[in-house]
């Protein structure tokens, strides 16, 4: 079987329909690690890594799936502008009079 290229950083998808991105790669010892969408850790040795059938892929658009992130995690309000309202002193330049 003619698997594809591995590097670190390239997102596939296995026959059962999963997302995987590779985030370490050894050559030498013949194991790849990767990162499910969901965040889970894997390492394969060649041997089961060919197994998996993996075809290339894009990367997701929310590529946050894998970190496991939701809005509460930025730490701010992202619905609303973050510090406070410092208003543009020109708006009341013609109020003197």
């Amino acid at each position: 079987m003619n698997s594809p290229r591995i590097r670190i950083g390239d997102w596939f998808k296995t026959v059962d329909g999963d997302n995987l991105e590779v985030v370490a790669f050894d050559p030498d010892d013949g194991v790849v690690e990767v990162q499910f969408y969901d965040g889970t850790v894997e390492e394969y040795d060649m041997e089961d890594w060919e197994s998996l059938e993996v075809k290339p892929i894009a990367p997701p658009e929310d590529w946050s799936g894998s970190y496991d992130l939701s809005k509460d995690d930025y730490g701010v309000d992202l619905d609303h502008p973050a510090g406070e309202i410092i208003p543009n002193p020109l708006d009341h330049l013609e109020d003197n009079d």
